[in-house]
């Protein structure tokens, strides 16, 4: 009876002590309760299930689905901004000071990423409802502005449709060896913006072909921020003004009114005083009081 003790204790210090080998080869080890020691959470970009995950399936979420890029819920907006209204031209410098950090020492730059919410699809039948609904330019029109969309062009936009806009660009013009020239490398002819029918659009037609694209132009919706797309289409105006001897400018817009506001007379329109309130009814004009007498 001594001996079977003995036996037992020995049998129960074997098993503990086996119950605390460490994990190595393949053997891969005891733990108690693993779920609160590793998580049963999944990596992302990974297909496959956590190893000691003892849930049962129909529980855990498909882990291919869950590691898969997603796109981001419809009209979520990322860190950055929306746009504003404008009313001064110091009201603008002030929104991007916050927005690039200026205004604290501590402060963070929140990128301006394009992440705009655009309520329009990818179709003929959406291009023209954008057209009809965006007309105006929502930033105005500022020698600051026109710089960045001049270089935003030449990089983007210039190398198809031409530094003057004309559809001439470097791709699909006709090669000039005496120059040095040898474009015509693309044979699709580009959107030729001194068109009558370019300066009569709105700026909707401009902007959705920018998120989207047009026939073999592709969209530059990740390329070009918000801020940007509207700079590039002020520069584009610019060039139309340009070839029709009218003035798109900080001072002035003659090209058409509706398409923009220069920054000199949103700078007017923001110091102007309010209109005065409209005239009060006279009395006996008709109309009936509170009681329907």
């Amino acid at each position: 009876m001594k001996n079977l003790k003995y036996i037992l204790y020995s049998v129960a210090a074997v098993s503990l002590l086996y119950s605390c080998t460490p994990a190595g080869g393949n053997y891969a080890g005891k733990e108690y309760m693993p779920d609160m020691a590793h998580s049963v959470g999944f990596e992302s970009q990974s297909y496959a299930n956590y190893s000691r995950n003892n849930w049962d399936s129909a529980s855990v979420i498909n882990r291919k689905f869950l590691s898969r890029p997603l796109n981001p819920a419809a009209g979520t907006i990322p860190r950055g901004y929306a746009g504003f209204s404008f009313a001064s031209p110091g009201a603008y410098d002030s929104i991007m000071n916050i927005l690039r950090g200026g205004n604290r020492l501590n402060a963070t730059a929140v990128p301006v990423n394009g992440k705009v919410p655009y309520h329009y699809g990818d179709s003929e039948e959406e291009r023209i409802r954008a057209s009809k609904d965006i007309v105006g330019n929502p930033f105005p029109i500022s020698e600051a502005g026109l710089a960045k969309g001049k270089e935003l062009y030449d990089i983007y936009c210039g190398i198809c449709h031409g530094e003057k806009g004309d559809g001439a660009g470097y791709l699909v013009r006709d090669a000039n060896p005496a120059k040095g020239d040898l474009g015509g490398v693309y044979p699709a002819a580009p959107a030729n913006f001194m068109l009558d029918t370019f300066y009569i659009s709105t700026n909707g037609r401009f902007y959705h072909a920018i998120m989207y694209g047009k026939n073999v132009m592709g969209g530059y919706a990740e390329k070009l921020s918000y801020e940007e797309r509207w700079q590039v289409i002020h520069y584009i105006r610019s060039l139309q003004a340009t070839a029709k001897g009218l003035a798109y400018s900080a001072s002035a817009n003659t090209l058409n009114s509706s398409f923009a506001v220069p920054a000199a007379q949103v700078k007017k329109l923001a110091t102007a005083p309010p209109p005065p309130p409209p005239p009060a009814p006279a009395s006996g004009d008709g109309t009936k009081s509170k009681s329907g007498k």
